[in-house]
């Protein structure tokens, strides 16, 4: 077991990465303060591990909540089923939270610990590469809007973060596919030398090789976990992590929720990023080949294949956190394995690269 500390002064915790990770109590039960356990899960996790983790607290008064699977519940309505279930029970300020699932089980169980009661402690036990890597890691929790991804949340950190490896051995490709794309994105942002690695490793990784995963995901969080450690409230260098991620929003909230993966919308928003950073001569066209040639590796998409228009695509992009007086700040590369915040482009570079997108 590899273990990492996000330190956050008094709210710092601990990650643990490794396999048989659920066969160890104590990993969960020594963060849980209080009597009382509420699990949330959903349709397709809880056949998987629910008893699992049940039986790992055989000591606490534990409930859960089974919730619908998909990014289309991610809304305020399915949070909802969270908080019916802690007042039905009783539970009180003391209780702790497990969240027990990949990303949208992850951020609605985070959000609902943030707000019960004015906040409550959780834990987090990530199912998917996505969540794993990203998602369970930082704090950031909520819920989608019709008109925005993640416009509703609030940042609160969980007490520990215990990753599981062997549970992606019941994860489809699809989805390891689509959380390889935030794998990649580590390296693209700020992590040359990770870059090199997944590069020459891709096809291993790809063959789900467990200890090049384990090695993955300790690198994708414990670089994550370095930019959170200096701002945790997304005030500055954070934003970084979001390289990829004000295209894909818009490609996700566009088509629907759940009709690209969240992996899968990130990896098309992290070639247009690419391309927009050829066009305002950073990037050379290797580099962004480098980056088309990754992707494809992964089994992930390159472009959106004609489902959007330019104009919705524009219009779904200017609904982002990063939206500051009517700019949209973009997270763009100087070279590979270095990424920087902007604004300091032409409207008419955006829509090119835009168009050359969206066509069929």
């Amino acid at each position: 077991m590899k273990t990492l500390n996000l330190d956050l002064g008094e709210k710092s915790y601990p990650i643990y990465i490794g396999q048989e990770l659920l066969n160890q109590a104590q990993l969960l039960t020594r963060h849980i303060t209080g009597k009382q356990v509420m699990i949330v899960t959903n349709t397709t996790v809880a056949p998987l591990y629910l008893a699992k983790v049940k039986s790992l607290l055989a000591s606490f008064t534990v409930a859960e909540v089974i919730l619908p699977d998909g990014e289309q519940y991610k809304t305020l309505e399915t949070v909802n089923l969270i908080f019916d279930a802690l007042l039905e029970n009783r539970f009180d300020r003391s209780c702790t939270l497990i969240a027990l699932g990949g990303g949208v089980v992850g951020d609605m169980t985070g959000y609902a610990s943030a707000s019960y009661q004015r906040g409550v402690n959780f834990i987090q036990i990530p199912t998917t590469l996505l969540s794993q890597v990203d998602s369970s890691v930082g704090g950031k929790t909520g819920v989608n809007h019709p008109l925005g991804k993640n416009m509703i949340g609030a940042f609160h950190q969980p007490k520990c973060v215990v990753i599981d490896v062997d549970t992606l051995d019941t994860l489809d490709d699809r989805q390891y596919s689509a959380g390889m794309a935030e794998v990649i994105k580590y390296g693209l942002l700020g992590n040359a030398d990770f870059l090199d690695y997944l590069q020459n490793n891709m096809a291993n990784l790809m063959a789900r090789d467990k200890v090049l995963i384990i090695q993955s995901v300790y690198q994708s969080c414990f670089d994550k976990a370095e930019i959170v450690a200096q701002d945790e409230l997304e005030s500055g260098k954070r934003a970084l992590l979001n390289l990829g991620h004000t295209f894909g929003h818009a490609i996700e909230n566009t088509l629907g929720y759940g009709v690209f993966l969240h992996g899968e919308a990130i990896s098309v928003g992290m070639l247009m990023a690419a391309e927009l950073s050829h066009r305002l001569g950073d990037l050379t066209t290797q580099e962004v080949l480098q980056v088309k040639d990754l992707l494809e590796k992964s089994n992930l998409p390159i472009s959106v294949n004609g489902k959007i228009s330019a104009l919705e695509f524009l219009s779904a992009m200017r609904v982002d956190k990063k939206v500051i007086d009517g700019r949209i700040r973009l997270i763009l590369m100087k070279k590979l394995g270095q990424s920087y915040i902007t604004d300091n482009y032409k409207k008419e570079q955006l829509e090119q690269v835009i168009g050359d997108f969206c066509e069929s």
